[in-house]
């Protein structure tokens, strides 16, 4: 599919992300979606809460984030096979990286599986600034589809930025994970888009969103601070379990609430 320019045989499309607690870099939610292509619509989703083990170091995320995100993608070849997306959009980078070897790297050398790194945010590397030059650029792209290089001071290309769409202004930054070529991996992107993220990654961040669905209030009194009248943890009301596990009667707080796209500690 890789080699069709409308990306014949492609149908199915995979976005994964690990969303924090606010102010907790231990607890998070690893989340996987699925969707169909080129409809972009849900086929599957995945989302676990889990407890990171490896401390965080700076140019060195995936070694932290990349065993969970590995975990949701055996889940679903071991539940449901037919559903395993044949590309997966990270929310990360790929060789754009300080060792260019990022998380789309790691977790598609892992997985086998085609893999694209799609960050939001431009890390600043190899010479790569965030600057008036980097500025002047952004403002030269006119409409959705039209990008830039990001070009280290050796001259070599570690990704692009792409306006993703024409409503959008500000790009996001693509660069290769796993067994696909730049020019592709930027074609797939803006093909995913119907707004500045493309839809694995958006989806799986409105997935998050949909989180106090799952939510079950731990009524709790903590006199005298009014803010801690109530715990909460997460749970989930399809399969009766409590990610990360429910409290214990008289203990503090659990987890959390999501507001917005960030998981906000109670206490």
């Amino acid at each position: 599919w890789q080699r069709c320019p409308d990306f014949t045989g492609l149908e199915r499309v995979g976005g994964v992300d690990l969303s924090f607690i606010k102010g907790d870099d231990v607890n998070a939610c690893a989340q996987l979606v699925v969707l169909s292509y080129p409809d972009l619509e849900l086929l599957y989703e995945d989302s676990q809460m889990v407890t990171l083990t490896a401390p965080y170091i700076s140019g060195f995320l995936a070694f932290r984030e990349t065993p969970y995100l590995l975990e949701a993608l055996q889940r679903l070849e071991t539940t449901q096979p037919s559903l395993l997306p044949q590309v997966v959009l990270v929310d990360g980078n790929g060789l754009f990286h300080y060792r260019e070897f990022g998380l789309a790297c790691h977790l598609g050398v892992l997985s086998g599986l085609p893999c694209i790194g799609v960050a939001k945010n431009l890390l600043q590397v190899q010479g790569v600034e965030k600057n008036e030059k980097h500025q002047s650029q952004i403002a030269s792209l006119q409409k959705g589809g039209e990008s830039f290089p990001l070009t280290s001071d050796s001259g070599k290309v570690l990704g692009k930025a792409l306006r993703s769409s024409d409503s959008s202004t500000k790009p996001v930054y693509v660069s290769v994970g796993h067994k696909i070529s730049l020019d592709t991996a930027l074609r797939l992107t803006h093909s995913c888009c119907r707004y500045r993220v493309p839809e694995p990654i958006r989806q799986h961040r409105a997935s998050s969103d949909r989180l106090p669905s799952f939510l079950v209030l731990w009524k709790q009194q903590y006199a005298p601070a009014p803010q801690r009248l109530i715990a909460v943890c997460c749970w989930d009301a399809n399969t009766g379990t409590g990610g990360g596990g429910l409290p214990n009667k008289g203990t503090g707080i659990v987890y959390a609430f999501r507001k917005r796209d960030k998981l906000e500690r109670v206490r």
